[in-house]
């Protein structure tokens, strides 16, 4: 059985979880708190970041969602998500590193900061005019996800590859938090409205962090 070491608000252990569901691979989570320095988290993975997984029969320790997520692509059969020609692959990793780097550097990185680890690590007020950047910033890629679904069906091209999953795991963190704004941005927010109503992304959708709750639409799959 896989374990997975994360906290709910992780977007990259979210990103492993769907692929992880996608693909029917069954997994427990282990709750994992990186800003605390847990011993056990730095002994799996030197890096002190999440997610890491653990197969307990065998032994085996991934970390780094991206080289997990290779790894299923390479062990497991069912489903394929970063699959079509070399350019499309090429796509395909293209829009990965974009949410994974840009979008988390830019977006979800900061609102985690201002308004999960200042409050439960720090006890500070979150800094407005960061917000307010990371907000801004939103709208920019919100309407390239728009540019994209208006020339595809799929972010990367004819059907849901990892791009997705790496796209809407950033997205529904930042969502959370309250950092996005869907109200010009429809194509965007049909996508991710298909994306929320998928069997695999509903578990990620029930959760909540300790004391900070979602705003109201964050759950709903029609809204």
């Amino acid at each position: 059985m896989w374990h997975i070491y994360q906290f709910p608000l992780c977007p990259f252990s979210r990103k492993v979880r769907l692929l992880m569901a996608e693909k029917g691979i069954a997994y427990e989570l282990q709750t994992a708190r990186p800003w605390e320095g847990e011993d056990r988290l730095f002994a799996m993975n030197p890096a002190g970041r999440t997610p890491v997984i653990r197969e307990t029969d065998k032994g085996l320790v991934l970390s780094d969602s991206r080289a997990i997520c290779e790894y299923f692509e390479e062990t497991v059969d069912r489903y394929p998500l970063i699959s079509g020609t070399a350019q499309q692959r090429a796509e395909i990793r293209r829009l990965i590193a974009m949410f994974d780097e840009n979008f988390y550097n830019d977006v979800s990185g900061p609102l985690l900061l201002e308004r999960m680890k200042k409050r439960l690590v720090f006890r500070q007020a979150p800094d407005a005019k960061a917000l307010r950047e990371s907000m801004k910033l939103a709208h920019d890629y919100l309407d390239y996800i728009d540019y994209l679904i208006d020339n595809r069906p799929w972010l990367a091209g004819a059907t849901m590859t990892l791009a997705d999953l790496a796209a809407a795991a950033q997205l529904s963190v930042a969502d959370y938090l309250g950092g996005l704004d869907w109200s010009s941005h429809e194509q965007a927010r049909g996508w991710y409205l298909v994306m929320k109503s998928r069997p695999s992304f509903r578990p990620l959708l029930s959760e909540r962090m300790e004391v900070i709750q979602p705003p109201s639409h964050y759950a709903e799959v029609d809204a």
